[in-house]
């Protein structure tokens, strides 16, 4: 796809850049596919914000996208190519021969009209779903499970997508887009090739307007601040932190403070992201 470059008829649209959208074949999505989706800003149930920056934005509702592929060995056809104002990524409306229609992530290069399978049986081409233990070595991939049935959980965001570097046992040798390296069980499904939209990294918002409809609110620096408000803040003009690293409004750090707690998974990584 290509991107959209704005005339200057204004400070904000000098450097602007869109999406053109010239891959999207449907402008409505398919109802029976779709629900409503509550707004929270970044509030809990208890009503406390626990996500800041968050809140506003356009009216959205939510696809119900198949990141299982679990319809095992039934073809199905891409009856159009749909814009998902939930992700990154495009999605792709799926007819299947027994008359059920799914929504899945839109790899790079799917285009309508071609028949699509999961399975065992399944080619390895963009848009098919396979065990890891059928798909070669050096193959890409995307939306891969971390446990067998449990849907895809690593690699769906527009224009990622990960390496199968080699199988030893029961576990495959993944390399994934931050460069960490992680060993998959080889029943996990994957799908084959690189997610779509490859262009978005390379959009420039151009105004904040552009974010708010996206519903991020401003962010507001530390330093700026209080002190009452922020540990960064007070002081006579622009002044440093005053500390060896930054902190939350909280105190507690904010860079090199280890927050991953998750010691079940720490066995599977191999070699940490860059």
């Amino acid at each position: 796809m290509a991107l959209k470059i704005y005339k200057p008829t204004s400070p904000s649209r000098r450097g602007m850049t869109g999406f053109s959208f010239e891959e999207i074949t449907k402008d409505k999505p398919e109802k029976s596919l779709t629900e409503p989706q509550r707004k929270r800003a970044g509030r809990n149930f208890r009503g406390k914000i626990t996500v800041y920056h968050q809140g506003g934005g356009v009216k959205r509702r939510l696809r119900n996208l198949d990141f299982k592929r679990d319809k095992f060995d039934i073809p199905g056809k891409v009856a159009a190519i749909e814009y998902d104002p939930n992700r990154s990524a495009r999605i792709a409306l799926v007819h299947y021969a027994d008359g059920e229609k799914r929504y899945i992530l839109a790899p790079l290069g799917l285009q309508v009209g071609v028949t699509i399978m999961s399975g065992t049986s399944a080619e390895i081409k963009p848009g098919n779903a396979l065990p890891i233990r059928i798909i070669p070595s050096g193959t890409q991939i995307h939306n891969i499970e971390l446990q067998k049935g449990h849907g895809g959980q690593l690699v769906r965001s527009a224009g990622v997508a990960a390496q199968l570097m080699t199988k030893e046992g029961d576990y495959a040798l993944v390399r994934l887009p931050s460069g960490e390296m992680r060993r998959i069980h080889i029943e996990c499904m994957a799908t084959i090739g690189q997610v779509g939209n490859i262009e978005h990294q390379n959009i420039t918002w151009g105004k904040a307007g552009r974010k708010r409809l996206l519903g991020i609110r401003p962010t507001v620096r530390g330093t700026a601040m209080t002190p009452r408000d922020h540990p960064h803040g007070g002081g006579e003009g622009r002044s440093k932190l005053g500390m060896p690293g930054p902190k939350t409004p909280w105190g507690k750090p904010t860079r090199g403070y280890k927050t991953r707690k998750n010691k079940l998974s720490d066995k599977f990584i191999v070699q940490r992201r860059k």
